[in-house]
């Protein structure tokens, strides 16, 4: 798959920007380790509209319970669980819960530092992303 365009971030963060100006909701994530492997796992609500961070390496997510719209590759599309997708580098998701859910992104590291890995992982604007992006090409 390729990566995800600067367009559809631009439109996901201009949602966000919307969705900001309304009462938050906090989701407490469950964090899990075994040896090389580190996955963060959420419950959604049902009815509820949320967008995630920007990755900087592709990476696991799977739907294990319940049914969302999630923006995908191919556009916004009704799934439910079992579903998993290899999300690419780039990618900020948006997603909207049509029942409770619960989703799990699953990364490769050795790091058990909850900050540490989304330090490692996680772009926290789409300036940080481009300037990573750029850096990675230089190297």
């Amino acid at each position: 798959m390729n990566e995800v365009s600067h367009s559809t971030r631009d439109k996901v963060f201009a949602l966000e920007a919307e969705l900001y100006k309304l009462p938050q909701l906090v989701i407490e994530p469950v964090h899990r380790f075994s040896p090389g492997v580190y996955s963060r796992e959420i419950t959604i609500p049902a009815g509820v509209t949320l967008t995630g961070e920007i990755h900087k390496y592709p990476q696991l997510n799977i739907l294990s319970f319940g049914t969302m719209q999630v923006l995908t590759e191919d556009g916004i599309v009704e799934v439910s669980a079992p579903f998993s997708v290899v999300s690419p580098a780039g990618t900020k998701r948006v997603a909207h819960t049509l029942t409770e859910c619960v989703w799990t992104t699953i990364l490769a590291t050795e790091l058990t530092d909850v900050a540490q890995i989304e330090n490692h992982f996680i772009a926290k604007s789409e300036v940080e992303y481009l300037t990573y992006k750029k850096n990675k090409c230089l190297s």
